[in-house]
């Protein structure tokens, strides 16, 4: 049997089995398999391991989508960690490239995935607060939603949860620095029900302005004078 006379539910299967890369090449092959490719049904879960990958074309967004997972593990993670500010030339020429990618992604995600049910973001260093805030809005099913090492991710971002979660049941912010203990208790105390996990975020050396320490250094000099 040629593969083509498969039934649709036995080509979607096959279709699952297969990376994004994969399911492209062999889309290419016929419009038969072009036509499986772009069923939404097999468009329901993506995961992403760079911000290059939101680049392709190997993928479609669409209301079918429940679960999407944006996690960069490379050590080029750490750059876009370093407040911006104390970066060089070179780190902020590679920051650049990327910086409004997931950004400009989850923006996409917002305005055709209503449906979304679970988010993982981790080693997203561009997103942004209002990113967020705009998911929750647009994403009212949003169940699950995990932030790791987000370092742009502050109050604001709970806040948010407070006010437009209301089907959230999970919520994690690790490794979050600019996450404070005020911010946690406030969502405990506002939303009892969603499970709240926050692994080192309220315990890290949180970012401040440059003007602000400058501050900060007046201040100390007026109270202890050399």
């Amino acid at each position: 049997m040629h593969l083509t006379q498969l039934n649709w539910e036995c080509l979607l299967h096959l279709f699952s089995f297969l990376d994004k890369n994969s399911r492209k090449s062999l889309a290419q092959t016929c419009h038969k398999l072009l036509e499986v490719f772009q069923d939404p049904l097999l468009w329901c879960l993506l995961n992403f391991h760079s911000p290059v990958e939101l680049k392709k074309d190997n993928f479609l967004l669409g209301p079918a989508l429940k679960y999407l997972s944006i996690c960069w593990y490379s050590e080029r993670v750490k750059v876009c960690n370093i407040e911006d500010w104390m970066k060089n030339n070179l780190q902020k020429d590679f920051c650049n490239r990327h910086e409004n990618t997931v950004s400009d992604f989850l923006l996409e995600v917002c305005n055709r995935c209503p449906n979304l049910l679970s988010l993982t973001l981790s080693g997203c260093g561009h997103v942004t607060d209002d990113c967020i805030l705009l998911l929750l809005v647009n994403c009212p099913n949003l169940k699950t939603l995990k932030l790791e090492n987000c370092v742009r991710i502050t109050d604001k971002t709970l806040e948010a949860v407070t006010l437009y979660g209301g089907s959230l049941q999970t919520l994690h912010v690790d490794f979050c620095r600019n996450i404070t203990q005020t911010g946690l208790e406030r969502v405990r105390e506002k939303c009892p029900l969603v499970t709240l996990k926050a692994e080192r975020s309220a315990n890290m050396i949180p970012d401040s302005k440059p003007e602000n320490k400058l501050m900060l250094e007046k201040a100390s000099r007026k109270l202890f004078p050399l």
